[in-house]
């Protein structure tokens, strides 16, 4: 087998669990709404998710990194994802909710970043641009979010769990037949690990990283409710999301001739300024059909800032503790910030509507864009 085609289980892992990933982000809303729950109800619960992100990312990736192995551990989450995704969304009460969402999210946030940590180490080897096999996880997205949404139409999201476990067990046959990545230093120590958390620029980085990101997550989670408050269907939500990720996948795709000219902490201030763009955009209008029109800038926003942000993260941190300081990245981009979109888009959308929402995430995405321009400016921004 070519060291090419040894990318294709890779490739067909990161298809299935984005798959997965576009039920749970844009339908897991729609579905907690068919169950009664308000919209401040429903935001604890999606915060959840993020929480227990905070501590599954670090974990996971310590154990990766110490073990010398992502193959053996993403086997593990995959197979708590189908265990408690199967209760998750079986059952009905608040609490119950929270309780087995944590597991859930436990077991399933790891493997989105463990997947990239594995694919950019395996692009490394092969000579190849990370985005070109990551962009197969946002083919994935698209179709799914397309294809799912038709069926819930038809059938109702409260079938959701159906099409999400097809797609979690494909995922558990491919990752068999993944090439796990070779490190050859010895196992990490947790002290080592640790050194990343007293690393400035890396910190800086993720704080200011931040305020981007916020506003990313807030919309992730809201932008299916949004479209119903404007008269939308779960088909419309599902062709919003394939809009946008197969705007994403193009950006994914043509990411390799990106960094050659300009560093890339440019490509994340650009990011930036752009999400301030689209969420002032998505505030001022009120047509569902609008909002899908615009969703071509998810990938000059969520694509560009993914990617350049981990070619950063990648060539500040030491090879050793790749996927310690991936996860980290992660736990940031998608933990963190997923509590507080969550909790505030929630409070946000309850009481003031979308549309004030979008407003508030206009101003946040422009504070962290700032933000990153002054990192960029400052010594610790030119550290990689």
């Amino acid at each position: 087998m070519s060291e090419q085609q040894s990318l294709t289980p890779l490739k067909a892992l990161l298809f299935a669990f984005h798959a997965t990933n576009t039920i749970i982000i844009s339908y897991l809303p729609l579905y907690l709404a068919e169950r009664g729950l308000t919209g401040s109800e429903i935001g604890f619960v999606l915060a959840v998710g993020p929480l227990a992100q905070i501590i599954s990312q670090p974990f996971w990736g310590y154990m990766s990194d110490k073990h010398k192995t992502v193959k053996r551990f993403l086997l593990i989450c995959i197979f708590g994802l189908i265990i408690f995704s199967s209760i998750f969304l079986s059952v009905t009460q608040f609490y119950l909710l929270i309780f087995f969402g944590f597991l859930f999210y436990f077991f399933s946030t790891p493997i989105g970043a463990l997947g990239d940590s594995l694919a950019q180490r395996r692009a490394d080897d092969v000579g190849v641009s990370f985005g070109t096999i990551r962009t197969w996880g946002s083919v994935g997205f698209a179709t799914s979010s397309l294809a799912i949404g038709l069926v819930l139409t038809i059938y109702g999201v409260e079938y959701m769990i159906w099409p999400y476990l097809a797609f979690a067990f494909i995922a558990l046959f491919v990752t068999f037949r993944v090439k796990d990545v070779k490190v050859e230093q010895e196992p990490i120590s947790f002290k080592d690990a640790a050194s990343l958390l007293k690393y400035k620029p890396f910190i800086f980085f993720l704080f200011f990283m931040m305020f981007l990101t916020v506003s990313h997550r807030a919309n992730d989670s809201y932008i299916g409710l949004y479209i119903a408050q404007l008269g939308g269907s779960n088909f419309n939500v599902g062709v919003a999301w394939f809009v946008g990720v197969i705007s994403e996948a193009i950006v994914f795709f043509f990411a390799g001739k990106w960094f050659i000219k300009y560093h890339t902490l440019i490509f994340v201030i650009l990011a930036g300024a752009i999400y301030t763009l689209r969420w002032f955009l998505f505030a001022l209008v009120d047509d569902y059909w609008m909002i899908i029109g615009l969703q071509f800038l998810h990938g000059l926003t969520f694509g560009i800032l993914y990617l350049s942000a981990m070619d950063y993260v990648t060539r500040l941190i030491p090879r050793i503790l790749q996927s310690t300081g991936h996860l980290l990245f992660y736990a940031v981009f998608f933990g963190v910030s997923g509590i507080i979109g969550s909790l505030l888009g929630g409070a946000i959308i309850d009481q003031y509507g979308g549309s004030t929402l979008y407003f508030v995430l206009g101003f946040i995405a422009l504070s962290g864009t700032i933000l990153m321009t002054l990192y960029h400016l400052l010594p610790y921004g030119k550290k990689a």
